[in-house]
């Protein structure tokens, strides 16, 4: 099922409740699973978990080696719980385990110049008043399209482009790189302070499906 969180810098993630629940909700045949094209997998029925075993500490130091950075702790806490993740939402087709994770820029060129069109210094910048904007008030176009080259692919959504991202180029005072939700039908994308309230939010979402 994959370890308890870990202690990152202070703060401690509650990610086994989030995904137990998440979990429990999802598999539930009158609440969700009716809605799948396909059943879950009957290994994934019998244990309740939509995830995997946690990563280990030296898996996500070899990743963070390879990667050449530090990664925020709410995404090391994650995976730590869970090495990657089956469905979230109907948008999202499973958040990748540490071993496939990697920059945009190389995972998926097509999508960065699908999205820049181009040289990225050509396009208008939106100001800090337009960007730092979270929750209800922000604008999906406030994007900085500038950012995509730099960001950390952890999901995957066959034939989509529907993807989270975490950009590296904007950090919270404790670490936390900011998260986005791209998606095809968004005029840009839906950003949060830190992959813990990304997913915190998708959740949300998930049980308005309901």
């Amino acid at each position: 099922m994959g370890s308890t969180q870990s202690q990152d810098d202070g703060r401690c993630y509650a990610w086994r409740d989030l995904l137990q629940r998440w979990s429990d909700e999802w598999l539930d045949p009158v609440l969700h699973e009716q809605e799948r094209a396909e059943p879950f997998p009957d290994k994934v029925r019998k244990a309740r978990w939509l995830g995997a075993a946690g990563a280990t500490g030296e898996e996500l130091s070899a990743l963070e080696q390879r990667l050449g950075t530090v990664l925020p702790a709410s995404y090391r806490q994650f995976l730590l719980t869970s090495n990657g993740w089956l469905n979230t939402t109907h948008g999202i087709d499973r958040i990748l385990p540490l071993q496939e994770v990697g920059w945009a820029r190389d995972l998926d060129p097509e999508l960065i110049t699908g999205w820049t069109g181009g040289p990225t210094e050509t396009a208008p910048r939106v100001s800090d008043k337009e960007y730092f904007v979270y929750g209800e008030a922000q604008d999906p176009a406030s994007l900085r399209p500038e950012y995509l080259p730099h960001t950390l692919t952890i999901s995957h959504t066959p034939n989509a482009t529907d993807v989270y991202l975490l950009n590296p180029c904007v950090v919270t005072a404790d670490g936390e790189w900011e998260a986005w939700y791209l998606a095809h039908w968004l005029p840009g994308a839906v950003r949060y302070r830190s992959f813990w309230d990304l997913m915190n939010d998708e959740y949300n979402s998930f049980r308005d499906e309901q």
